[in-house]
């Protein structure tokens, strides 16, 4: 395999809205940088949720504002809502705005009230608001969360799904997230979604966005990788899930560990455009800033050689 895939980083964004325990800015500025260091050319740094609901992200000005905006490196930040936005805009204006957007849908009306606090049809009305307040300031990445199964309604109607990847499209999104929350994807379920949405898309970036809840995550991102899917999330040490104050679900709810999937990556022959040896410094420092061992594989057997290094 001689492909390309790009990860985009999310340990910063997805990873700590997880954690109980403020991380300092000074702090998430520092990994930032060392996960452009590691080759990462996509990053999710922050999000835009009011502090009240995620606090984690109080300080979303301040890291945008800290980091080095590089040539080659997207910075994104996460907007549930319009409001969210328009901080975007501002901090754009003062020169130190996120290269990126994410804007949120769920693919279940459940889920789309607990985690955004409306309704399926008010949310896409507020998409449809943030797309126009950001015009072409950023690249716009759409999110549908649970679009493989919700906790609360469980299975997920993959009809549907296409049908929101279709709205985003219509609205001008530069690429668009496939969401399994919870982690209840499987393989099979991946490929025909991927496959279903190559067919009525071709050429758009989906981008492949995992949860390790039931240890499938890899398996999926494989399927995804074979169904041509060449964009994935992932997150160091495998942390993440829901806002700390927002929880829904059980077990283990981080991301496939960024680690584990670029070593299987890399091993495959897929060129992640990573270095191995700055992924495993970011690795440590990950552990260091949270205070605890984190859930990567790797991080503790090292990385597997490629077959053409063998």
């Amino acid at each position: 395999m001689t492909d390309a895939v790009t990860i985009c980083e999310c340990f910063a964004r997805d990873g700590l809205q997880h954690e109980p325990t403020f991380v300092p800015t000074e702090t998430k500025i520092a990994l930032l940088e060392a996960f452009a260091d590691a080759g990462f050319r996509r990053i999710e740094a922050t999000g835009y949720s009011h502090p009240r609901w995620v606090p984690a992200f109080a300080d979303a000005s301040h890291v945008l504002a800290g980091v080095t905006h590089r040539p080659g490196v997207a910075f994104k930040a996460t907007c549930p809502n319009p409001r969210a936005v328009e901080r975007a805009l501002a901090d754009l204006e003062r020169g130190a705005g996120a290269e990126e957007l994410s804007l949120l849908v769920s693919a279940s009306e459940s889920h789309t009230r607990k985690n955004l606090r409306t309704t399926r049809e008010h949310q896409w009305e507020r998409v449809t608001e943030m797309v126009a307040l950001a015009g072409d300031r950023f690249r716009l990445i759409g999110v549908v969360s649970v679009a493989f199964g919700c906790p609360f309604e469980g299975p997920v109607d993959p009809g549907r799904v296409a049908e929101d990847v279709a709205r985003f499209v219509d609205l001008g999104a530069d690429a668009v997230t496939l969401g399994d929350t919870t982690g209840v994807a499987t393989p099979a379920a991946v490929t025909g979604l991927f496959a279903r949405l190559d067919r009525a898309h071709p050429g758009l970036p989906v981008v492949a966005h995992f949860h390790n809840t039931r240890g499938t995550a890899i398996a999926n991102a494989v399927a995804a990788l074979d169904a041509g899917c060449r964009h994935f999330d992932s997150a160091l040490g495998g942390v993440g899930g829901h806002p700390s104050r927002i929880g829904y679900g059980a077990g283990l709810t981080g991301n496939v560990c960024t680690e584990d999937l670029v070593s299987l990556f890399d091993a495959m022959g897929a060129d992640t455009g990573i270095d191995l040896d700055a992924l495993a410094a970011a690795s440590r420092a990950c552990e260091e800033a949270l205070g605890r061992p984190l859930h990567s594989m790797v991080a503790r057997a090292g990385f597997a050689r490629s077959a053409a290094a063998a």
